[in-house]
C-alpha cells in the first residue's frame, strides 16, 4: 500500500469549489442540456423525466459503497481516476445521437457517468475533510458548496448556451467532460490523507470504518447533525417548485428561467461562501438554525408581498441568496461531526440522510399550494421551518441528559 502523507499546510478552501465541480456539472448538463436536447427531438417530458430521475439514483445510494473509497487505492488516484471516467463517459453519451431511437443508450450512458461522478464526489469529500483545519470547517463547506451550485450551473446553463449556439449536439458534452477531467489539476496543490483506519486485511478495515461510523452515531455531536439532517430546516424546497408557481406572479418564461438558471446559481454561489465564512465564526448548528429561520421570513415575505413579475425576482433571488448560506451550513456541521479517517463514507452518510427533508417538504409545499394557493405554501414552508428549529433546540437541550459530559465525540 503507498505512503501516505499527513495533509501540512492546510489547503485553501477555494481548491474545494474546483473538486466539487464535476458533480455539478453532470447534474446539470443532464437535467438542462440534455432534456433540451431530447426535448427538441421529440422525446416525451415523461421520458426525459425518467432519465433525469436514473441520473439522480446513484447520488441517493453511494453511501453503499463509499467504504471502497475508504479502503482501496489512495484518495487521489479515486479522484483522478472517476473524474477521467466521468468526463470519457460524457463525451460518449454526446457523441450519440439525442433522439428516441437512441434514448436506452443515452440512459445507459447517464447512469454509468452518474455512478463515475459519485466516486468522484466521495473522493472530493474524503480530501476535503482531510485537509482543512477545525477553525475554517464553515469556509470549506461554503467553497466546496459553490462549486456543486456552480458546476450545475455550469453543466446546465453553458451547456445549454452552446446547445443553442454552436453546431452540434455533441459540443456541449464534449466541453463538460473535458472540464471534469480538467478539475484534477488541483489535486496537484493536495497532499494524499492519511489512512489510520486501514489495516493490512480487507475486512478489518471495514471494520475500522464501520467503528468510526458507531462513533459518530453514539456521540451528542453526531446524533445532533442526524437530528438536523432529518428536519425541514434551510431546505430550499419552495425553488423546487417556482416553475410551478410563478404564473401566479405572472412571471415571464424568461424571467423564470433567469432565475432558476444562471442568475440564481450565481447568486447560490455568493452566498455560500459568505454563509461559510460566517459559520466559522459561530456554533455552525446555531448557524444553521440561523439560517433556516431567516429563510422561512424571506418566504413568509414573500407571500405578503404583491405578486407581479419584480417582486417574484427579487424574493426569489433573495430565497437563493439565503439558501446558499444554508447549504455552507450543511457542509460546515457534515465537516465538523465527521472528523477526519474514513470520510468518504461518513460524510454520505449525513449527506444522504440530508436529502430526505427536501423531498418531504416539496411534497409538503405540493400540497399546501394546491389547498390554499402559492401564498399559502410559502406560509406552510416558513412555518415548517420555523417549528422545526424550535423542535431542534429542545431536543438538543434534553440530549444534555442522554449524552453526559465526557461522552465521545466525533472521530478526529
Amino acid at each position: 500500500m503507498p505512503e501516505r502523507v499527513t495533509p501540512e499546510p492546510w489547503a485553501h478552501p477555494v481548491l474545494f469549489l474546483i473538486l466539487f465541480l464535476p458533480i455539478g456539472i453532470t447534474n446539470g448538463y443532464v437535467v438542462v442540456t440534455l432534456a433540451y436536447l431530447l426535448s427538441h427531438a421529440g422525446v416525451s417530458v415523461e421520458a426525459i423525466a425518467g432519465l433525469a430521475a436514473l441520473s439522480l439514483l446513484p447520488q441517493t445510494w453511494k453511501v453503499i459503497w463509499a467504504p471502497i473509497v475508504d479502503t482501496t487505492l489512495t484518495i487521489k488516484r479515486w479522484f483522478l481516476l472517476s473524474a477521467i471516467v466521468t468526463g470519457a463517459l460524457m463525451i460518449a453519451t454526446a457523441i450519440v445521437s439525442p433522439t428516441s431511437a437512441n434514448l436506452i443508450l443515452i440512459e445507459a450512458l447517464v447512469m454509468a457517468f452518474s455512478v463515475a461522478s459519485s466516486f468522484n464526489a466521495m473522493a472530493a469529500d474524503s480530501l476535503m475533510a482531510h485537509a482543512t483545519p477545525p477553525n475554517e470547517k464553515g469556509r470549506a463547506g461554503g467553497w466546496s458548496q459553490a462549486g456543486n451550485l456552480g458546476g450545475s450551473g455550469l453543466g446546465g446553463g453553458a451547456g445549454l448556451w452552446l446547445a443553442q449556439h454552436v453546431a452540434g449536439a455533441w459540443v456541449p458534452g464534449a466541453v463538460l467532460g473535458l472540464v471534469c477531467i480538467a478539475s484534477s489539476g488541483a489535486l496537484l496543490l493536495l497532499q494524499e490523507p492519511p489512512a489510520a483506519h486501514r489495516a493490512t486485511r480487507y475486512l478489518a478495515s471495514l471494520r475500522n470504518v464501520g467503528r468510526e461510523v458507531w462513533e459518530i452515531l453514539r456521540s451528542r455531536m453526531g446524533f445532533l447533525a442526524l437530528l438536523i439532517m432529518t428536519l425541514p430546516i434551510g431546505v430550499g424546497a419552495a425553488q423546487n417548485l417556482w416553475s410551478a408557481v410563478a404564473g401566479d406572479w405572472h412571471a415571464s418564461a424568461d424571467a423564470v428561467a433567469l432565475v432558476n438558471g444562471a442568475l440564481g446559481g450565481v447568486i447560490s454561489m455568493v452566498g455560500c461562501i459568505a454563509g461559510g465564512f460566517l459559520c466559522d465564526l459561530m456554533d455552525r448548528k446555531t448557524a444553521y438554525n440561523v439560517f433556516g429561520v431567516v429563510l422561512a421570513v424571506c418566504a413568509a415575505a414573500m407571500a405578503l408581498a404583491p405578486k407581479t413579475q419584480l417582486t417574484f425576482v427579487i424574493f426569489t433571488c433573495i430565497y437563493a441568496f439565503i439558501l446558499g448560506f444554508c447549504y455552507a451550513a450543511f457542509g460546515a456541521i457534515v465537516l465538523e461531526t465527521i472528523g477526519a479517517g474514513a470520510a468518504a463514507t461518513k460524510y454520505n452518510l449525513l449527506a444522504g440522510i440530508s436529502n430526505a427533508p427536501i423531498a418531504y417538504q416539496t411534497m409538503i409545499d405540493g400540497w399546501a399550494q394546491t389547498r390554499y394557493g402559492s401564498g399559502g405554501m410559502l406560509y406552510v414552508e416558513a412555518l415548517c421551518g420555523v417549528g422545526a428549529v424550535a423542535l431542534y433546540f429542545s431536543v438538543a437541550a434534553a440530549s444534555r441528559l442522554v449524552f453526559p459530559r465526557g461522552a465521545p465525540a466525533a472521530p478526529s
